[in-house]
Parts: C-alpha cells; structure tokens; sequence
C-alpha cells in the first residue's frame, strides 16, 4: 500500500532558498513541495486551493514577516504545523516566533538535506525541531533577559519580593525592613512594573521562573 506523502508549503521572499528546499526535498518518498511563493501575503490564499500539512516559512520577510504569517494561517488552519527558516537563529526572534506564531520548529537556511528531513519528519509526527544552533541562541538570549531584569530590579526590591512570596502584609515587611508602609506601598508597585505582572501569584511564579527566591 502507498503511503501518502506529506504536503509542504514553501514561503520565502528570495526565490533561490524556496528552490534549494526543493532540490533538498526531490525525490523523496515521504514529502512533497506542494506549493509555494515568494510573496507572505499570497500564502493563505493558496493553502485555500490546495491542503498542505506543513508550512516552510522564511522569519523575515517585507510587508508581512514569519510570525504575522504563521498567526494567520493558523486562525484559518490551525492543524498545519509550522517550521521556521531564518539566517539567524537570533534568540529573541526565535522566541517571538514560539510566543506569538507558536510554531513546530526552527532551523537556519543553511540546513543539510539530513536534518532537513530529520526536522520535518520529526513535525509531521507531531514533535518539535530546533536546530543545535538555535537553541543555543534561544539558551543566550534567555539569559541575558535573566541578567537584565536581575540587574533592573533592586537588591532592596528583590528582598520585598522574598518577603512577598511568604505571604507578608505591606506592615509587616514594613517593620521587618524598618520602613514605611508607603515606602513599601512604592517599591511594590515599582516591582510589579518591572517584572510586568500584575498579581501576587504572577509575581511569585515570575520569581520562581527567575530563580529569585
């Protein structure tokens, strides 16, 4: 029995990257370039005429880019799986990429035909991919937002957070610290300001996640 192949989109504003794809993907059992563009915004339209499971999609691209294209096919076709294609595997981008277009995976264009295959088998199983690179971009950039918001936060602020998390009214970190309850009152809304929560338990979790207490 034949099995069904698998059917990719390819979107990239540079012509000779979607044609590299192809010539990676030819001939291969498994998958098949379906469609394909170099214009983002014609992409919708086309996966309306012919079905496709995963969509190859370049990060940046001019009048609509990855992410913006990623959330508009899935609001139309939330089953097709997305991977993204970038010339850098910037941390931030890639980040932006998961947060907001939730994608399947992420490699740079410079990819061999061997993790080629490997990340959309990988996909079209239902797992994720990213390349070594990018997660080690992804791994940096997190760190360095750690670093950030530890050196914006204050020693003080970090010690009201320490005594928030043990459940401690404003009065008694007050008296705790020697301070006044407004004082107090300041720092923590300087607080929920910096690390943009706005709830006790939001706080908490931000401090966990930040290895603050």
């Amino acid at each position: 029995m034949k099995t069904k192949k698998i059917s990719l989109g390819i979107v990239d504003d540079h012509q000779i990257v979607i044609d590299g794809l192809k010539s990676l993907l030819h001939g291969h059992e498994q998958f098949e370039v379906l469609i394909e563009c170099t214009q983002p915004h014609e992409m919708v339209s086309l996966i309306e005429k012919k079905a496709i499971d995963i969509l190859l999609t370049d990060v940046m691209m001019p009048g609509m880019n990855g992410a913006e294209l990623s959330k508009a096919v899935h609001q139309k076709f939330p089953e097709i799986k997305i991977l993204a294609l970038s010339m850098s595997g910037q941390g931030d981008l890639v980040n932006q990429m998961i947060d907001d277009a939730d994608i399947s995976g992420y490699v740079l264009k410079n990819i061999g035909k061997q993790e080629l295959i490997q990340a959309l088998e990988k996909i079209s199983g239902g797992g994720i991919y990213f390349s070594e690179e990018v997660l080690y971009e992804m791994t940096r950039a997190s760190e360095m937002k750690k670093a950030n918001m530890e050196t914006r936060l204050t020693a003080r602020e970090i010690e009201i957070i320490q005594l928030i998390e043990k459940e401690m009214s404003n009065k008694q970190i007050a008296e705790k610290l020697f301070l006044s309850e407004r004082t107090i009152e300041t720092h923590r809304k300087n607080i929920f300001r910096k690390t943009n929560t706005s709830s006790v338990i939001g706080l908490v979790k931000y401090a966990y996640e930040h290895k603050l207490i």
